[in-house]
């Protein structure tokens, strides 16, 4: 009962959801018509995402003031093979939310010395699983499916990073990274207010940046909740269409959002009948492999590198896309 009630008071914020129909319903609107359900959806996403974000960007960004680049490769520095792989993956998990925030990092290590496939890792881990991603997927999703969609999360940062180690393609990196003279500098010993000083920032500037496509997202999801007819989302994405894992993946791949923005899309879609482990395929897609992220990642390593990079992470996603889908009864 306790866990039930962080669940859907807590983390999803159910009276909230009742508070807006309240209100909605007192100014004279019936949330049962499809523009009153529409603007209760979309009330209710965006201020609970809201109250989310900052409450997590704030946490983690506190956390990740302790693992500065140099910190941090001096941590991955320790450890060798998959071990290090691992490492990096957990990494990722407290560092920036979207895939273009992460590369700069990923030059930095690269440029530092650090193995190919351990900074593969953590480019895979960083935009595709976090603890922001893990406590609101607990909101919309339940534990069962944000536990596991971190950890396949963490597997294909894993085997991606790893596969990409044994190819040996070092020289498939840019010359002006792997020529580049790393210079280690300690970084300053911070204050607990220095720290939650750039916590507060990191969240004000977070914010700002993402909160356009929680607007987007959110939008779309009402739209498909209360507009779109359930039969053709289960055609499209149910299980009529063996290859919804695959459409979703393609059509996630060249967009770019964060998990802030593209929860609420995936809700609405669970929400009319697509299967979990399709739209699950599609929030990786758009958050690992979105187009600016692949462009940035062009200046830093070349063409055949870059190919094999996009072509792990999509199979990988549609492999789990496709298990997610075979023991969905296990979840919901």
């Amino acid at each position: 009962m306790v866990w039930d009630f962080i669940q859907n008071q807590v983390l999803a914020m159910k009276w909230l959801n009742a508070l807006i129909g309240q209100g909605l319903t007192s100014a004279g609107l019936d949330i049962a018509t499809r523009l009153g359900g529409s603007l209760q959806f979309f009330l209710y996403d965006v201020i609970k995402i809201t109250i989310l974000l900052c409450f997590l960007i704030f946490l983690i960004s506190f956390i990740q003031s302790y693992f500065p680049p140099e910190r941090s490769k001096k941590i991955m520095g320790r450890f060798d093979g998959i071990g290090a792989n691992t490492m990096a993956a957990l990494l990722g998990t407290v560092t920036p939310f979207c895939s273009c925030s992460s590369i700069p990092l990923f030059i930095g290590f690269t440029s530092a010395g650090l193995p190919l496939g351990v900074t593969f890792s953590f480019l895979i881990s960083s935009p595709m699983v976090d603890i922001g991603s893990l406590i609101l997927l607990m909101s919309f999703f339940g534990a069962k499916v944000a536990i596991v969609y971190v950890v396949v999360g963490l597997i294909i940062a894993v085997v991606g990073g790893t596969l990409i180690e044994k190819l040996h393609w070092e020289d498939q990196v840019e010359d002006f990274i792997r020529n580049a003279q790393a210079v280690d500098i300690d970084a300053p010993e911070l204050t607990r207010r220095d720290r939650l000083s750039y916590a507060f920032e990191q969240m004000s500037s977070t914010f700002k940046k993402v909160f356009p496509y929680i607007l987007v997202g959110v939008g779309i999801g009402a739209l498909i909740h209360n507009w779109i007819p359930e039969a053709w989302v289960q055609t499209v994405l149910g299980s009529k269409n063996p290859f919804g894992v695959v459409l979703a993946t393609l059509i996630g791949v060249p967009m770019y959002a964060d998990i802030f923005g593209t929860i609420p899309v995936a809700e609405a879609l669970l929400g009319k009948g697509a299967q979990l482990g399709t739209i699950l395929s599609f929030m990786m897609a758009v958050t690992t492999l979105s187009l600016p992220s692949i462009i940035m990642l062009r200046k830093a390593v070349k063409l055949k590198l870059l190919v094999v990079f996009v072509a792990i992470c999509t199979v990988g996603i549609m492999l789990v896309g496709y298990a997610f889908n075979a023991f969905q009864f296990l979840f919901m």
